[in-house]
């Protein structure tokens, strides 16, 4: 669909849907903080800890906001605590509104790229370009698995701290 449109089409279509699901992650995180408020959870909310992680975000989030978008997985998480430490609109949406278009050129270009690519592997090759897929896949999984262990092993190896 996207994919046979002109590229500034393309783009701007990518910048809207990004932009609706960022800011709607944004707007539940913000829903789910006042809708914490009135709950146990509200002493938490109320916390001076609590109170300093909303000012950090409020502060320095908007260059946090904008760099999540070229990550996969993580923009989600970003917008939703951004919600939820109720970062200012006039910092969350130029962040998001750059994050946004990073994120619709990159998928634009690269993205479709990719996906060309594969689907010229699967026409060429099916069997090749799924047994690619999974190899691809189970190593990302094994790198991240060892990732995992390699952290685990260095917390475990740290002395306790004892005052």
């Amino acid at each position: 669909m996207i994919e046979g449109l002109p590229f500034p089409w393309a783009v701007g279509v990518l910048f809207v849907i990004v932009m609706v699901r960022a800011n709607a992650t944004y707007w539940l995180g913000r829903g789910a903080q006042s809708g914490a408020r009135r709950t146990r959870l509200s002493g938490m909310l109320a916390s001076p800890e609590f109170r300093r992680a909303q000012d950090f975000i409020s502060r320095w989030g908007a260059p946090i906001v904008t760099l999540s978008f070229l990550t996969v997985g993580i923009q989600t998480l970003v917008n939703l605590a951004a919600g939820v430490a109720r970062m200012p609109l006039r910092r969350y949406l130029p962040a998001v509104m750059l994050g946004s278009i990073l994120w619709a050129l990159l998928y634009a270009t690269v993205g479709f790229v990719t996906v060309g690519a594969w689907l010229k592997l699967y026409e060429l090759s099916p069997l090749g370009a799924i047994v690619g897929t999974v190899v691809l896949l189970a190593a990302l999984g094994a790198f991240v698995w060892w990732q995992v262990q390699q952290r685990t092993e260095e917390r475990s190896s740290e002395p306790d701290f004892v005052p």
